[in-house]
């Protein structure tokens, strides 16, 4: 049984997302600002949260950074039509994805299923097994366990979100291989690709920073102009 924390200053949001949320099976938690969201967290174990971004005393931006310093669990953003700067600052600083207000119902599901998979089957809970002889992904520095989705840069682990262990595993299967932003898109989080450039940017570059010496000039995670990206064999 899932725990999933709803944030949001308005209450007949949270109410209304309590209610899906429960027909489909999952237990719910309240928030009504970011120190709320900070303090359930801490109190129980939240799987996913639904985060608002425009809240009083601790908004949803400061919010989702400060659980980033120690929580790896989705965050999915819940942003007004006006908000797209702060979509990418959301992004920026360690959501998974956004959902636009007013937003359809059935779409938040579907996106919460998506995020909630991914956390369970790509790394997001430790299950404290021991880690297999098989299942490596080898390039370079770089060891990605696929099994006990762990990942390694020259002998040290790093900690990277369900998403960015999904954008990395599909590039390390295919190296050398051109994937555009769509491509990626659709093949990380199974929807379709409209207006998905900024968001794949942004999670190429936080894997980019946890991957490489020097981000700015990567080995690995190579840019191929006019195309999209690919993961070079060094």
């Amino acid at each position: 049984m899932y725990n999933i924390l709803i944030c949001d200053d308005d209450k007949d949001i949270v109410s209304a997302l309590d209610i899906y949320l429960r027909a489909e099976g999952y237990n719910t938690f309240p928030a009504y600002d970011g120190t709320q969201a900070l303090k359930a967290v801490q109190e129980h174990d939240i799987h996913l949260i639904l985060m608002d971004v425009m809240m009083p005393n601790l908004d949803g931006i400061r919010a989702t950074a400060k659980l980033r310093e120690s929580c790896n669990v989705p965050i999915i953003l819940l942003t007004a039509k006006s908000e797209d700067s702060d979509k990418v600052l959301g992004l920026n600083i360690g959501a998974d994805d956004y959902v636009t207000k007013p937003f359809n119902p059935m779409e938040v599901m579907a996106r919460v299923k998506s995020q909630l998979r991914r956390y369970t089957t790509l790394g997001g809970r430790d299950t404290g097994a021991p880690e297999p002889e098989d299942g490596l992904l080898r390039i370079g520095g770089i060891v990605l366990d696929d099994a006990a989705k762990t990942v390694s840069v020259d002998g040290e682990p790093i900690r990277l979100t369900p998403i960015e262990f999904d954008i990395l595993r599909l590039f390390m299967r295919c190296p050398n291989q051109v994937f555009s932003t769509s491509e990626i898109y659709e093949k990380v989080w199974g929807d379709q690709a409209y207006g998905a450039e900024n968001t794949v940017a942004v999670h190429i570059r936080h894997i980019r920073e946890k991957l490489e010496i020097d981000p700015a000039n990567p080995r690995y995670i190579k840019v191929v102009w006019g195309l999209g990206y690919k993961f070079e064999k060094v």
